[in-house]
């Protein structure tokens, strides 16, 4: 595809940090992701929302190159890498972390030990110092189980993982996902830490409410097709779209 039909951001913006064009996924032979475009400027926190089935976690796996769902069509572009060309390991060395809703942390492994596995091979992103400090509780849980750690601290360290890499863009399914509020609270906190040190962020998240408080932009998916792109003030504001799509 010539570089005059990959997608860019509106009249005026900056350049596009990240694009995803015309994407298609599917598992086996289901069709899931049905044409996704979208841009993201460097920096900026994307909200990716939908009911349940839209294809909002697809997305985020077509992005990492997650073995399922499969990409049949599509480019994906990161910091003028294609990611489409890639193995899932490759997008990850290029600085795409996906954190998965179950999480994934490794039982049998230490907090610390779960952090130390992401950095046993380049590149190298936060030390352990500058995690800890961002995340007080896990240097208070270091050497504990991560297994044995509340939903709440396993949310927490897998971010933290994440950013043990040299993350360029952060994909988050689910962050606030069977938390308590006050929990919800202090992974807000965090990720308003990581929005201001300037860290593309891509979050899928139920509760559209809170995580608008939070994002720049919004994207709604809806069997597995982008019908709204605009800013996160845009669709709050927007009533009629938001029960129509989102049920709020």
């Amino acid at each position: 595809m010539s570089k005059s039909n990959k997608p860019i951001v509106s009249q005026g913006a900056d350049p596009a940090f990240f694009s995803c064009w015309n994407m298609h996924s599917y598992y086996g032979e289901s069709y899931i992701v049905q044409g996704v475009n979208f841009d993201i400027r460097e920096g900026e926190i994307v909200a990716l929302l939908g009911r349940n089935g839209a294809g909002k976690t697809s997305t985020l796996r077509s992005i990492a190159r997650a073995t399922e769902p499969h990409v049949d069509q599509g480019e994906i572009w990161l910091d003028h890498q294609p990611l489409h060309s890639m193995e899932d390991y490759q997008v990850a060395q290029h600085g795409v972390a996906l954190v998965p809703e179950d999480r994934c942390i490794i039982g049998g492994l230490s907090v610390e030990e779960n952090l130390q596995l992401a950095q046993i091979e380049e590149p190298i992103g936060w030390s352990l110092e500058r995690i800890y400090e961002h995340f007080p509780r896990l240097k208070e849980r270091r050497n504990q189980d991560g297994v044995t750690l509340s939903g709440g601290e396993q949310q927490m360290l897998a971010v933290a993982r994440a950013l043990a890499r040299d993350v360029k863009l952060l994909l988050l399914d689910e962050p606030y996902e069977g938390l308590a509020p006050v929990i919800v609270k202090e992974i807000e906190s965090i990720l308003l830490d990581i929005k201001k040190l300037g860290i593309t962020t891509i979050i899928v998240e139920q509760n559209a409410v809170a995580v608008l408080r939070l994002a720049d932009r919004a994207l709604i998916l809806d069997t597995g097709k982008i019908v709204f792109d605009g800013t996160s003030q845009e669709l709050l504001d927007n009533e009629e779209l938001r029960h129509q799509y989102l049920a709020i």
